[in-house]
């Protein structure tokens, strides 16, 4: 079977060799006579993979103590309403830095519980660049200021920690956790859902400043206080287990890969072909970020038409290059290069690109 190269933004492409381990541990994990899907989440063979799973994202992200680690069900929208319930008070002011579609719905789900204070925002140039950290109106009693640090959609990203003072930064990392070195210490909480860069879709990591947990927040239930998730490691009810287990093949996976920095160096590479591929092609692609604020982890172009543009996903799919089309936000094309995406993708992508305009063109 050849497989084919997957552009998905999510639920994205996994390791080859992380999805054939699965395959080959599905009906019998480690000699146990059953699969891991099936097996208590309170059995001391799950808990032996969810120990690992954790210790691995500590050493691959250099997670100090001071810091939780939670694997909660779901993904980052759901993170994005526990947020405000868990470190503010009820109609306390938060700030938010809206730079593109999920900034925009992290503010939608606050909002319920938080005086939510836009502190700056590059909607009006249509998500192409970021606001200038001088023009941010913060409020020094914020309990805390929230980014997107990789706009999956728009294709921007934070390439610098903004500094917020005392104010702790509550960042989502969903789509660029763990594709490069990350200075865990400048954040107060960082959130990723699972499905682009650390294993499937269903599951999200949670690393949460402990002094945080402190914070009475907001009148919730249990299940949606983080401070019962961090008494009972992540397993205050059922967690999905299937997916806490392939995140875990994830870690070890970019371990043995040579973890964080190696990972930098190859989707540096990776980006700066296809960048590069379209900024060479005289207009013909056209990429509208600001430079400065490009994404490494999805790249949005367009074509001189919306003909061109189905054209080109219909093409490129009978060529083994899948799910290029763009978001229906903005249109167009979108390649993702997360972390599981080979640089022969890259290659091939580019190849594909130049001999499309050449017969298109």
């Amino acid at each position: 079977m050849t497989r084919a190269f997957n552009f998905s933004a999510g639920p994205a492409t996994l390791p080859e060799s992380v999805l054939r381990q699965a395959q080959a541990e599905m009906l019998d994990w480690h000699g146990s006579g059953a699969s891991i899907v099936e097996m208590s989440h309170r059995g001391p063979e799950f808990m032996s993979v969810a120990a690992e799973a954790e210790a691995d994202l500590r050493r691959l992200l250099d997670i100090p103590e001071d810091y939780a680690v939670l694997f909660l069900p779901g993904g980052a929208t759901t993170q994005q309403a526990l947020i405000p319930l868990n470190f503010a008070c009820h109609g306390q002011r938060a700030d938010y830095v809206v730079t593109g579609h999920w900034g925009k719905t992290a503010v939608k789900q606050a909002s319920p519980y938080v005086d939510v204070n836009v502190a700056a925002s590059s909607e009006a140039e249509g998500y192409r660049q970021l606001p200038e950290r001088a023009g941010w109106q913060l409020s020094p009693d914020a309990a805390y200021v929230h980014i997107t640090a990789n706009e999956t959609i728009h294709g921007v990203e934070f390439r610098d920690v903004p500094e917020t003072g005392n104010v702790p930064l509550v960042a989502d990392f969903s789509s660029s956790i763990a594709s490069e070195p990350l200075d865990v210490r400048r954040y107060g909480v960082i959130y990723a859902g699972a499905q682009k860069n650390l294993g499937p879709v269903g599951i999200a990591v949670m690393i949460i400043r402990r002094d945080l947990l402190e914070r009475s927040g907001q009148p919730r239930a249990d299940i949606f206080d983080y401070r019962s998730h961090v008494a009972r490691d992540s397993m205050l009810n059922t967690p999905p287990t299937w997916n806490w287990y392939l995140a875990g093949l994830v870690f070890k996976w970019m371990l043995a890969e040579g973890g964080v920095v190696e990972f930098a160096k190859r989707n540096a590479a990776k980006a700066a072909l296809v960048y590069g591929a379209i900024d060479a092609s005289g207009g013909f692609y056209r990429n509208e970020v600001a430079h400065s604020a490009r994404s490494r982890m999805n790249i949005p172009f367009f074509l001189p038409s919306t003909d061109l543009d189905a054209r080109f996903v219909a093409e490129a799919k009978a060529a083994g290059l899948l799910a290029l089309k763009g978001h229906k936000v903005v249109g167009g094309i979108r390649a993702s290069l997360y972390n599981a995406m080979p640089l022969a993708g890259a290659e091939a992508l580019v190849a594909f690109m130049a001999d499309f305009q050449q017969r298109h063109g």
